[in-house]
């Protein structure tokens, strides 16, 4: 089997199900190709069996042994080339289906990286992991079912054909019969297509509900809610069950006249040969390769209504696809270059000189939290880096040289050493002063194989304490030329929290670092404190003079406490 192509670089810009559904096939399109060739050559071989087999029985009502032993000697062939389809057909079918299903992995990854900040914004946690567990499913099989379904459409004709040319009656009976049929399962596809559509939004719902549950177990636990929570999940649940068994009751609908109608035809044809065989208007041979037929067409027959549905299923989850391929970042990069210097916002008037340890104070968190949001370019706003404008930097540069770590951050699953050297290239001795520098050194101690530890899922064993200063120890590990920390020691105790003030003064020295907080612990460790109240700067200086200069400040910092 060969290996998996890599998906195009960069992310499609469609809006449409089908023409993702077009763009996938189209990128895998040589073997898309050569697997319906597999397919059609495969139905066939099948279609011409039972000519062959009737051919052979009026040899043997002629007691031909010449004739006998020549279409014995064509049947064994036909089966050796249905062999040889099958399994190409089959190989070609896997791999297109993986193609296409993996793609869809890759496509889907590349947008959410690209969105960045802007994906959790705008879809749930639920919506974007059903794309890995169910959308990618249906629609690899939207790609394998064109190998056989096209294959299945030659092979019906090829019947037909055969049964014209041999019986017009019965040819005709074929040629009419098999569009009735397919226009007969038409009306199942759209209460098909609604349901499905609804049954994928309520199980993404659903995941995403499990995530909340799971990610706030404990304090669910402390404040006792355990059992409201379980009751809405089960009664959420409850409506993905009754979607699900709306789903089947048409797909069972399906399934059914995928036997019934096929079957009817079988019928027909038989008894309509049976009687020309009776009144000897054919041979006893074609008699049987009419019933053989008959029993051929359930095969393509089926293949073309499970086509229809696996179709429908993969519009169905290609649309799911496009509402995330369709979101656009809400904030975008330019070409343009920076040496660095000075990085103001314009809108609050928060300056960072190169090289000081700044804090800033906010009234309110939420002014802190869009002032770092602004100056790490998470949202638009009006700021400087140097000389250059931050907007027209590309978004890859200012990821790299400008950091913002918040308590939104998370700790993966995986060894904790890679977890926190995500780059891979920190020393032993670069490790082991960050987790001095955000006083972590005992969380490694006491973990069974240290730093080897595999950390499980959002680091769940550890407490929130523990997780804030390992997020720490990642962010200075990363060493960025700007290092923005929101709240970096709201979690801790006091005096974890003045030992981890000191150590950040040394960690970060002589590198632009801001830090907000509230916390005069830290403040009063830092080189210069901004005062932000209303989204704007109100005052400035060091911890100790804006306690004597600004009411505001003190009021804000101590609590309202002397």
């Amino acid at each position: 089997m060969r290996s998996l192509p890599e998906a195009d670089p960069g992310v499609p810009d469609i809006r449409s199900p089908l023409r993702y559904l077009w763009w996938n096939a189209r990128r895998q399109s040589a073997t898309l190709l050569m697997g319906i060739g597999f397919a059609t050559l495969w139905w066939l071989v099948q279609a011409l069996m039972p000519a062959v087999l009737g051919k052979g029985i009026d040899a043997v009502t002629a007691k031909d042994t010449r004739g006998l032993l020549l279409w014995a000697s064509v049947l064994f062939g036909l089966g050796l080339m249905q062999a040889f389809t099958g399994i190409m057909r089959h190989r070609m079918a896997v791999y297109n289906w993986l193609a296409a299903a993996y793609r869809t992995v890759q496509v889907t990854a590349r947008q959410s990286a690209r969105l960045g900040a802007t994906l959790p914004k705008r879809l749930s946690t639920g919506e974007v992991v059903s794309v890995g567990n169910s959308d990618i499913a249906h629609i690899g099989n939207s790609i394998d079912i064109l190998l056989r379904g096209t294959g299945s459409v030659v092979a019906i004709v090829t019947v037909t054909v055969i049964l014209i040319s041999t019986s017009l009656p019965l040819g005709l009976l074929v040629l009419f019969g098999v569009p009735l049929m397919a226009v007969a399962v038409g009306p199942l596809l759209r209460p098909l297509h609604r349901r499905q559509a609804r049954q994928r939004e309520l199980a993404g719902d659903l995941s995403t509900r499990a995530a909340d549950i799971v990610a706030g177990l404990r304090v669910l636990r402390g404040i006792g809610g355990e059992q409201v929570f379980t009751d809405r999940y089960r009664a959420e649940s409850q409506r993905v069950r009754q979607a699900g068994v709306g789903v089947a009751r048409v797909e069972s609908v399906l399934e059914g006249a995928q036997i019934v109608l096929p079957g009817l035809l079988i019928a027909l044809v038989t008894g309509i040969g049976a009687s020309f065989a009776a009144a000897g208007e054919i041979p006893i041979g074609q008699l049987v390769a009419f019933y053989l037929y008959a029993v051929f067409l359930i095969g393509p027959m089926r293949t073309l209504t499970e086509a229809a549905d696996k179709l429908t299923k993969g519009h169905v989850a290609a649309g799911r696809v496009i509402r995330i391929l369709s979101i656009q970042p809400e904030v975008t990069g330019g070409t343009g270059a920076s040496a660095g210097g000075v990085l103001r916002d314009s809108y609050s008037g928060v300056t960072l000189q190169p090289g000081c340890l700044t804090a800033v104070a906010a009234d309110t968190p939420e002014d802190a939290i869009a002032i770092a949001d602004r100056l790490g370019r998470y949202a638009d706003g009006d700021v400087t880096f140097g000389a250059a404008d931050l907007s027209t930097l590309p978004i890859d540069e200012v990821r790299a040289r400008i950091l913002v770590a918040d308590n939104g951050a998370r700790l993966f699953t995986g060894r904790l050493r890679d977890e926190l050297d995500v780059r891979g290239g920190a020393t032993d001795e670069r490790l082991r002063d960050a987790l001095r520098a955000a006083c972590a050194e005992d969380i490694v101690e006491a973990l069974p194989d240290g730093l080897s530890t595999t950390v499980a899922e959002a680091g769940r064993e550890f407490s929130g304490g523990q997780q804030q200063r390992l997020r720490l120890v990642r962010a200075l590990l990363s060493d960025p030329e700007v290092l923005i920390l929101v709240e970096p020691t709201s979690a801790v105790d006091a005096h974890s929290e003045a030992r981890i003030a000191e150590r950040l003064v040394e960690a970060r020295a002589g590198r632009t670092t801001l830090i907000c907080t509230t916390s005069p612990l830290v403040l009063d460790r830092t080189d210069h404190v901004i005062y932000v109240e209303g989204g704007r700067v109100l005052a400035e200086g060091t911890h100790r003079q804006l306690l004597d200069s600004s009411p505001e400040y003190a009021a804000t910092v101590t609590r309202g406490e002397d």
